[in-house]
């Protein structure tokens, strides 16, 4: 699995959300700002996460974006796969997989299954609540810190 610029910036875009979740709506122009992703670029991101159900967005003078759910119930795995699709390191991971004539004799298929299975677990039980908290902890320690 390879996470590239629109699946980071798609999660930087969901946390700083997440963030503001009980603040209100969030401009596109400060979400572009705070997360020095360009406006274009950004919009782009936030279609797929609207049509993705993780994003709601509000029109007019007072308008923006806000999260759809509640970040207790969006995890990283699902905001990957919606801009990524598969996070499979290759296509003979799954069952009935039947394009390698060698996939009965491969050692490797093995391992792959097990980086599918480990890299599953973790984005897949990781929520933004989850990171929300290590944020919030994060800035408490700076502050504390001479």
């Amino acid at each position: 699995m390879k996470i590239t610029y629109k699946s980071d910036y798609a999660l930087k875009t969901i946390l700083d959300l997440a963030l503001n979740y009980h603040n209100g709506v969030v401009t596109l122009h400060d979400l572009a700002k705070r997360l020095d992703i360009p406006v274009n670029f950004l919009e782009q991101i936030l279609i797929a996460l609207k049509n993705g159900g993780f994003v709601k967005s509000r029109r007019g003078k007072t308008g923006g974006y806000l999260l759809a759910r509640h970040p207790s119930q969006i995890k990283i795995g699902e905001v990957i796969r919606l801009i990524e699709g598969s996070i499979d390191p290759i296509a003979c991971v799954h069952r009935g997989y039947k394009g390698c004539r060698d996939l009965y004799k491969c050692v490797f298929r093995e391992v792959w299954q097990g980086v599918e299975s480990a890299t599953s677990n973790i984005i897949d039980n990781v929520t933004f609540e989850d990171l929300v908290n290590k944020t919030r902890l994060a800035k408490e320690s700076l502050m504390y810190s001479i």
